[in-house]
């Protein structure tokens, strides 16, 4: 997927939290991918929240086009590792208002690689933070 602009990615997560906050889910979506030698995999938006997300996204880039589809992925990828790797906790604060993240954290999940489930590696992300990051902020 292209990198995204971290302004980008940081409105499309506003957007999507009130959109979710309106209690509006959107469609299963379901993408076709060729891997290697043209092998079809099929990826499936089918969590309620996800969906929603993916539907707040579409509305402000349209998931046809790549660029859409890259921010979409990425969203979805930043918010997946921010609930499983608890040492990015004070990476980022998630409020009533919303979400405040260290510039580098966004930065990073706007233009590193997603893996073939459409995920962030935690641990190459964490890598790539420690030496963004100063000393007294580096995740133990």
């Amino acid at each position: 997927m292209p990198a995204v602009s971290p302004t980008a990615l940081l409105g499309a997560w506003d957007a999507a939290r009130a959109h979710a906050q309106s209690g509006r889910w959107g469609p299963v979506r379901r993408m076709l991918f060729r891997g290697p030698e043209g092998a079809a995999i099929v990826f499936a938006i089918a969590d309620r929240d996800a969906r929603s997300w993916a539907e707040a996204v579409d509305r402000r880039a349209d998931l046809a086009t790549l660029p859409g589809l890259a921010l979409c992925l990425r969203l979805l990828a930043l918010v997946e590792v921010m609930g499983r790797s608890g040492w990015m906790a004070g990476l980022f604060t998630v409020t009533a208002d919303g979400v405040e993240m260290h510039p580098s954290l966004l930065r990073a999940a706007a233009a590193m690689p997603l893996d073939a489930g459409a995920r962030f590696d935690a641990e190459a992300l964490r890598g790539l933070l420690s030496r963004a990051l100063p000393a007294s902020r580096v995740p133990a």
